[in-house]
């Protein structure tokens, strides 16, 4: 009598870069948004310190812009949950809205969103691998 399996899914060396781009451009979300804290503060204390919060706030974009990325990779190519990629849009969004904050000199609505950034951001990042898991 002859028995069948069900089919299996190979896994190739690129299902799981996926959810490592995913893990890894979070970090680099979180230590942008750190590095902003450190340099508000020099803002405040150097004359350096504004250039220093510029260049910051282009590259934290940018990692909002790659965690983006990152996301829909693993979730359509990569078979992972879509949930990553609502949390990475709302990042971005954020993201934006810290941009313009800045550059209107609101820091009354400025510093509250960095703080609430950097803790959802910790809070993204302690998720772990979880995110990117294929689904079943």
């Amino acid at each position: 009598m002859a028995t069948t399996t069900a089919p299996t899914t190979p896994t190739t060396p690129t299902a799981h870069r996926r959810p490592a781009l995913l893990r890894i451009s979070v970090a680099l979300q979180t230590l942008a948004i750190f590095f902003q804290a450190t340099t508000a503060g020099l803002l405040l204390s150097t004359s350096y310190g504004e250039t220093l919060h510029s260049v910051g706030a282009r590259v934290m974009y940018g990692t909002s812009m790659l965690y983006l990325l990152a996301a829909v990779l693993a979730w359509r190519p990569g078979g992972g949950p879509a949930r990553p990629v609502l949390y990475a849009t709302g990042f971005l969004v954020l993201a934006s809205a810290q941009v313009v904050l800045g550059v209107t000199h609101h820091p009354a609505l400025h510093v509250p969103l960095g703080v609430l950034m950097f803790g959802l951001s910790l809070l993204d990042l302690g998720r772990g691998p979880s995110a990117g898991r294929p689904r079943r």
